[in-house]
């Protein structure tokens, strides 16, 4: 799975936004299968694919995924952890992406 991780990553650190969103999105659903919904790789892969989400140019898609993770982080790895605030950041930016003049 690592090297799966890292095929996304650089997908999309070569320009390849899409690709990599959509192999988060695969490397998420064999995570999920293997490791379960709530294991930190599997948390670490949401973030991941919310962040390609919005690079792909969705950012309200992106915005929706951390608000669906953040609670999840709170509760599993507690509301201090850096991977939890983290995610707390990524969704306020997602969120004045998604709509920039609501939040001018």
């Amino acid at each position: 799975m690592f090297a799966r991780m890292n095929l996304a990553r650089w997908t999309g650190e070569a320009g390849d936004a899409t690709g990599a969103r959509d192999q988060y999105a695969a490397l998420l659903a064999i995570r999920e299968r293997v490791l379960g919904a709530e294991h930190p790789d599997t948390l670490a892969t949401r973030h991941d694919l919310a962040t390609w989400t919005g690079r792909a140019g969705d950012p309200a898609g992106a915005r929706d995924q951390y608000a669906a993770v953040v609670p999840i982080d709170e509760r599993v790895l507690g509301a201090e952890h850096p991977d939890t605030l983290s995610a707390r950041s990524n969704r306020a930016y997602w969120t004045e992406q998604a709509d920039p003049q609501r939040h001018a």
